[in-house]
């Protein structure tokens, strides 16, 4: 594992955007978490909405592939912030660079992918991370887009999910938006029949599952 860990830090971009990833001691920091759900709860789906540059779907990927009983990676990012995921080629060549060969990409909103095939043929999804557009609008949007589709034990990640303070100003000029994803985690919290937990590092990573009680 260090040696993977090793190579994705090569990628300095690899370290950014709010993980508590570290070089000096190959730590990944909130990806021991993604990590470790994934090979905890071995899911066959996983949603990922939203990443700089694929920290969250390689870190995934990885944990599904180490798992050794397939399963794929569904990486919904419609590349406005620069042209990254443009490039169908050089998005697969990316990943592959990491040896994670099981991350499909789709270069589309969460609203647009609603309307795909793909989104239709997804039945219990293990995992739904959402880093997308930080608006409280938005995190409800993709939370009741994926809230059918996951099994019985399934997940929901929120990052960014505690901090207001900031304008997000990764966006082309007249894009720049509030994060306001926590006003989304607090009406969440008052929802019967699910559970809710603040990891308060960073700018916050929020889970969300079923009560099992309920």
């Amino acid at each position: 594992m260090n040696d993977w860990i090793s190579l994705l830090f090569e990628n300095k971009e690899l370290l950014r955007m709010g993980h508590c990833q570290r070089s000096e001691d190959l730590n990944l920091g909130m990806g021991w978490l993604y990590y470790g759900m994934t090979r905890l709860i071995r899911p066959k789906q996983i949603v990922v909405i939203g990443s700089w540059r694929g920290f969250t779907p390689l870190v995934f990927g990885k944990a599904m592939a180490d798992n050794s009983e397939g399963g794929i990676v569904h990486f919904i990012d419609p590349s406005m912030v620069d042209d990254f995921w443009k490039d169908p080629a050089g998005v697969q060549s990316h990943f592959e660079r990491f040896g994670v060969t099981n991350i499909q990409h789709y270069l589309m909103t969460t609203q647009q992918f609603t309307e795909s095939e793909p989104y239709r043929a997804l039945d219990e999804v293990g995992i739904v991370f959402i880093d997308g557009l930080h608006t409280e609008e938005q995190a409800r949007f993709d939370y009741e887009a994926f809230k059918h589709k996951t099994a019985s034990d399934g997940v929901f990640l929120f990052h960014d999910s505690i901090d207001l303070s900031k304008t997000n100003w990764l966006y082309p000029p007249g894009l720049a938006y509030e994060r306001s994803v926590k006003h989304f985690i607090e009406k969440l919290k008052s929802t019967e029949g699910i559970q809710v937990f603040d990891f308060p590092f960073a700018k916050g990573l929020t889970l969300v599952q079923r009560d099992p009680l309920n």
